[in-house]
């Protein structure tokens, strides 16, 4: 998108953060005016801050009923306006919403629920059956009660529509506004690399990730809308997606899944969205599909979880004209941890730390430019919850975060991800990472998913295997490629499959969990 003025990023002020989520929700009507439409769900309706936050106060009266203050209350939904009312409903009232993963697994999902001492599940009739999660529901209900939103809509008491009548005017008559430092979300990891954990973020750690993001990334209230595919579960597209949009007075656009690319391609035109949010994956399938101005009002596409490829970024700058903002984050930190700028915009580098925030490099043998990413800041997580120690939360250390990522950091502030430490493999003494091996086979089949794993190597402690959903992917024209690209030998896999599809987790990021039992087969069959 061209001709469009760049509003200027907002100075960071730690004071707007230290309050509850509801609060900088009721806030932000006032500062936008109760009337502006705020949301635009998927089947289109609009929906103001009136509306939001009467309908938050008359569902957030109907569930405190049989549940505590304090007490984590799972919400399985898709993104929506639903999710989003729940959520806002359950914070209103001083309980917790526990964000459960609905493509995660009867086994991860009950760990979660282990670890958040989870015991009544929010959901709603219609999502259950278009998702065919019956079978699902059903394993659930063995260890939680389930709350269809449906039937608590039929059945509001006299008291709930008097507290949603009164609240939005009276709010501290229905209301105890809750403490900013206590827990204000759990969400879940994805238990690829163990036994999911429940990542516990304060009121403040949210508000404050939504607050830096204002402050690296200007945004217009009176010109932007935002576009949001993302999952509520994951972090990324619940603080950037569904509480940063109302808080910062821009319309957000939700769409009930990424998995849908040409719906969401007609929907950002009919929309006139002028900000998507998305993973490499999941935007370089909406390019693709694109006609010629689908995607033109858009003039800012910020894309995290996984490394955007070089290809990706040719293709929605030469199609539509989009400049992508890289960043990076972790939901240990609300998630955003760094972006790139559209004033200063390095691609190959997630771009530079969020307002408030440090970091250190700790030194990892076998790497020479560069260490392991730790980091602190304002929007750090109070802690974990572990399945093996229910309800006790562990804290960072003196709060610092070991994101596990290995990363360089130029002269200029610039982050570059050079990978995880366990997406490093040991070939001979060397540290190899598994991402570059993965970027050598998309730089010559880019229309393809690549993962590439670890298994042991009697002779060299370990080797590399890749699985291509590319019939044409082969061992040979990699190694060439490395060759004439001065990508070092090691850097090439031992032996490439061929496979169908490549498992991906509800968040679009490679399942390499999954990826790795593949693996694992394929050799020894």
């Amino acid at each position: 998108m061209t001709g469009h003025t760049i509003p200027a990023p907002l100075p960071y002020k730690p004071s707007r953060t230290r309050t509850d989520l509801f609060n900088a929700l009721y806030r932000a009507k006032k500062e936008f005016g109760g009337d502006k439409a705020i949301i635009i769900d998927g089947d289109e309706r609009e929906l103001t801050y009136n509306e939001i936050i009467r309908a938050a106060f008359a569902l957030g009266s109907a569930l405190r009923k049989g549940t505590k203050p304090g007490e984590s209350v799972g919400i399985m939904l898709p993104t929506g306006a639903g999710a989003v009312i729940a959520f806002f409903a359950l914070t209103a009232f001083n309980r917790i919403p526990a964000m459960l993963n609905f493509t995660a697994g009867s086994k991860n999902l009950k760990a979660a629920m282990q670890a958040g001492q989870v015991k009544r599940i929010i959901t709603a009739h219609r999502f259950v059956e278009l998702g065919e999660l019956g079978p699902l529901i059903d394993e659930l209900s063995k260890e939680s009660e389930i709350v269809y939103l449906e039937d608590v809509r039929e059945n509001l008491s006299l008291g709930d529509k008097v507290a949603g009548a009164v609240g939005p005017l009276l709010p501290s008559l229905v209301r105890k506004q809750s403490r900013y430092k206590s827990p204000g979300v759990v969400l879940f990891t994805s238990g690829t690399e163990g036994e999911p954990k429940g990542v516990v973020l304060s009121h403040e750690n949210v508000i404050a990730n939504v607050e830096q993001v204002r402050a690296h990334i200007g945004l217009d209230p009176d010109t932007d809308k935002l576009f949001n595919p993302l999952p509520t579960f994951h972090c990324f597209g619940l603080t950037v997606g569904a509480v940063l949009p109302p808080i910062a007075g821009i319309p957000v656009v939700f769409h009930p899944s990424p998995l849908q690319p040409r719906e969401i391609v007609k929907r950002i035109r009919a929309t006139a969205s002028t900000i998507l949010l998305a993973t490499d994956t999941f935007i370089s399938q909406y390019a693709r599909v694109g006609a010629d101005g689908d995607m033109s009002s858009i003039r800012l596409a910020v894309c995290g979880a996984e490394r955007v490829k070089d290809e990706t970024r040719a293709l929605v700058r030469r199609k539509f004209e989009i400049e992508i903002l890289e960043g990076y984050g972790a939901t240990e930190a609300s998630p955003v941890v760094a972006a790139n700028q559209w004033e200063r915009n390095k691609p190959g580098t997630v771009g530079l730390l969020m307002a408030d925030m440090e970091s250190k490099l700790v030194p990892v043998d076998g790497i020479e430019h560069g260490g392991r990413l730790h980091i602190r800041g304002p929007n750090i997580m109070m802690g974990y919850l572990r399945p093996s120690n229910p309800g006790i939360l562990e804290r960072p250390d003196d709060g610092w975060h070991d994101t596990g990522d290995i990363v360089a950091i130029d002269e200029e502030g610039f982050i570059r991800i050079m990978g995880r430490v366990k997406r490093f493999a040991k070939i001979g003494g060397e540290m190899v990472s598994l991402a570059v091996v993965e970027n050598c086979a998309s730089a010559i089949w880019p229309d393809n998913l690549h993962a590439a794993v670890t298994l042991p190597d009697p002779r060299k402690g370990e080797q590399i295997i890749l699985l291509s959903d590319s019939r044409a992917c082969n061992r040979d024209d990699i190694l060439a490629w490395a060759k004439n690209h001065g990508v070092p030998e090691l850097s090439v896999p031992k032996r490439v499959y061929h496979v169908e599809d490549i498992p991906v987790l509800g968040t679009g990021k490679v399942d390499y969990g999954a990826v790795q039992k593949k693996a694992e087969s394929l050799l020894n069959d």
